[in-house]
């Protein structure tokens, strides 16, 4: 029995422990509150102890104890769809909208990241009864990197290039370089946009870029997370400061246009550069044979 426990709690302190590493507060801001902190570690902490239990289940041949981890994996899902209904619901108080994209991302994220907990207690557990207690903290160490490198996405700056680029305006027609944005038709405005606003280039890399930024939740994704980190001076009231980001239809380059807080260039193209790729949007047309055909 003592030999069983110190394997569970091998399995369990190791799951838990990455699901501690994996639960941060990023510029996505979320989990931002401490109610969510505290779900979120409760969760890892059962997921964890279910992995940890299976082993000893399979060594005393209990073969039913496995209907725990379907009922967990459901479980999982559940979670997805509680992450999922929460976002959507502080969304519509958000003036820049996050986008369903990018809230179906997070929430699969939310879901993924038990079941990497769960196989690291299950696979540190099994370290554990075959070479013992320094062989399952090797393990874990292992399993926790692998958690951290696997869960690190791609972002923009993987896939495009982003340069500053000119905001100006065509008569009533807001501009950013040779992309037309929006019409501003009030004097007032445009003057207070041609002195604060900044506007970057997002440039594709190859045709799988170009493709990405094809999708308008992608562009939403850029949109919010340039007024997360640099603020926004958009109200209510006041759509003309509404951070847009528009395609160029002959060389699927992106302007970003923003109203900031902040009026710093090189901090506007880092929060840029640092969007996350959204798994949704995420089109690989140089993959298939008709698409290295339209490439050359």
């Amino acid at each position: 029995m003592e030999e069983y426990i110190i394997i569970i709690l091998a399995g369990t302190l190791a799951g838990t422990l990455t699901r501690m590493l994996l639960l941060k507060l990023d510029y996505r801001q979320y989990p931002g509150y401490p109610h969510g902190y505290i779900t979120h570690l409760s969760l890892g902490a059962i997921a964890s102890s279910l992995g940890a239990v299976a082993v000893p289940a399979l060594m005393n041949k209990d073969f039913t104890a496995f209907t725990f981890l379907a009922l967990a994996a459901q479980q999982f899902r559940e979670i997805r769809n509680i992450e999922r209904l929460t976002l959507e619901n502080l969304e519509e108080t958000r003036l820049e909208k996050r986008g369903k994209d990018y809230i179906e991302g997070i929430a699969r994220t939310f879901e993924a990241r038990n079941y990497l907990v769960m196989a690291t207690a299950f696979f540190t557990s099994i370290a554990a009864v075959l070479a013992g207690i320094w062989a399952a903290a090797a393990m874990a160490l292992l399993l926790v990197l692998f958690s951290k490198t696997f869960m690190t996405g791609k972002n923009i700056g993987n896939i495009c290039e982003v340069v500053p680029a000119r905001v100006h305006f065509k008569g009533s027609l807001l501009c950013v370089n040779e992309i037309d944005i929006m019409s501003v038709g009030l004097s007032k405005m445009r003057q207070k946009i041609k002195r604060e606003a900044l506007g970057v280039l997002i440039k594709p890399k190859d045709d799988n870029a170009r493709a990405t930024l094809h999708d308008m939740g992608q562009r939403m994704a850029i949109t919010h997370t340039a007024a997360l980190i640099m603020g926004s001076k958009k109200e209510v009231d006041i759509p003309e400061f509404t951070p847009l980001a528009r395609k160029n239809p002959d060389t699927g380059a992106v302007a970003l246009y923003i109203m900031p807080i902040e009026k710093d260039m090189e901090s506007l193209i880092m929060a840029v550069q640092r969007t996350p790729l959204l798994e949704s949007a995420r089109v690989k047309p140089l993959k298939t044979q008709a698409g290295r055909l339209a490439a050359d």
